[in-house]
C-alpha cells in the first residue's frame, strides 16, 4: 500500500527541519569565520572575506596548527593500536579456551560502563607515577584498549563459519597467520566502522588532554579551541569559528573515506 501524498509531505517537512536544525550551528559557525572582529561580535549573518585571513591566524598566532597535528598523531596512534589490540584480544576470546574466559570478557564489556571521567583522578595518578604527563606517551597509552573494538571483532569472528577455521587446522595454519590472512581481510568493513569511531572519540577529547598536558607543544586541538577564548584580549569570535570549523575537516574526511564500510560493519548482514 502506497502512502498518502499528505504523509509523504509531512515527512519530508520533518526531515528537513532536522536536518536544517542539526546544520544550523555549523553554518553559523561558517558565516561568523568569514567576518571581520566588528561584524563577529554583532548579530550580523552577511558572509564577509575574512576566512583565511582568520584561519592563518588560528593556525599560525595561536599554535592551532601545531596541535592539530599533535591530534592527528595521537589520533592515529590510539586508532592503530586499539584496531590491532581489539584484533587480538577478540581472536583469543573467539578461538582458545582458557579459565574464566566469560569472566574476562563480562570484565572486559564491563569497562564500557566506566567513563573516562570517572576515571580521570586515577589515571592522572598512575600516568603520573610512570612520569608521562606531558608526552605523547601518556596521552595514547591509556586509550590502546578499546572494549567497543573487541566486542565488534568478536561478534564477527563468531559468524565466521567454523569450517574455514578447521580447514586451516588440517593445514598447519598459526594462530597469527590465521589472524592475517584470513581474519583480517574478512574483517574489512568492521576494521573500518571501528576506526571512525575511535577517530571521532579521540579526536574531540578534552577532559584527559586538559589534565595531563600543560605544554603548548603537546596539547590537542580541542584545547587549543578553549585557549582561543581565553588568550585572546577583546575575542574575536571570526578566529575562534574558523578554527572550529578547520577542526571539523579532518575526521569528516575520515568519515567520507570509510563511510561505506562504516555502514556495512554495522550492517545486519554483514560480511562473510
Amino acid at each position: 500500500m502506497r502512502p498518502k501524498r499528505s504523509a509523504l509531505i509531512a515527512t519530508h517537512v520533518i526531515l528537513a527541519t532536522a536536518t536544517f536544525l542539526f546544520l544550523a550551528p555549523i553554518l553559523y559557525a561558517l558565516i561568523k569565520s568569514t567576518q571581520t572582529l566588528g561584524a563577529s561580535t554583532s548579530t550580523s549573518l552577511a558572509i564577509g572575506d575574512q576566512f583565511f585571513s582568520n584561519a592563518f591566524a588560528a593556525m599560525d598566532r595561536f599554535n592551532l596548527g601545531r596541535m592539530m597535528a599533535n591530534t592527528v598523531f595521537v589520533t592515529a596512534m590510539v586508532t592503530l593500536g586499539k584496531t590491532v589490540l581489539s584484533l587480538g584480544a577478540a581472536t583469543a576470546f573467539v578461538y582458545f579456551r582458557f579459565r574464566l574466559q566469560g569472566v574476562a570478557f563480562a570484565l572486559v564489556l564491563f569497562t564500557l560502563m566506566m567513563p573516562t571521567e570517572a576515571l580521570i583522578r586515577a589515571l592522572y595518578d598512575l600516568v603520573g607515577g610512570f612520569g608521562m604527563l606531558n608526552s605523547y606517551e601518556g596521552l595514547i597509552l591509556p586509550f590502546m584498549a578499546s572494549a567497543t573494538g573487541t566486542f565488534l571483532f568478536r561478534q564477527h569472528f563468531l559468524r565466521i563459519p567454523r569450517d574455514l577455521v578447521e580447514a586451516s587446522q588440517v593445514d598447519g595454519v598459526g594462530p597469527f597467520r590465521f589472524l592475517g590472512t584470513f581474519l583480517v581481510p574478512l574483517s574489512w568493513n568492521i576494521i573500518g566502522a571501528s576506526a571512525v569511531i575511535d577517530v571521532v572519540y579521540m579526536w574531540n577529547m578534552y577532559l584527559w588532554p586538559r589534565w595531563a598536558v600543560t605544554d603548548p607543544d603537546v596539547m590537542m586541538v580541542q584545547v587549543g579551541l578553549v585557549r582561543l577564548l581565553s588568550e585572546q584580549q577583546v575575542n574575536h569570535y571570526g578566529i575562534i569559528m574558523a578554527g572550529a570549523v578547520i577542526t571539523m575537516i579532518p575526521p569528516l574526511i575520515i568519515f567520507m573515506l570509510l563511510q561505506e564500510r562504516f555502514t556495512r560493519g554495522f550492517a545486519l548482514s554483514g560480511d562473510k
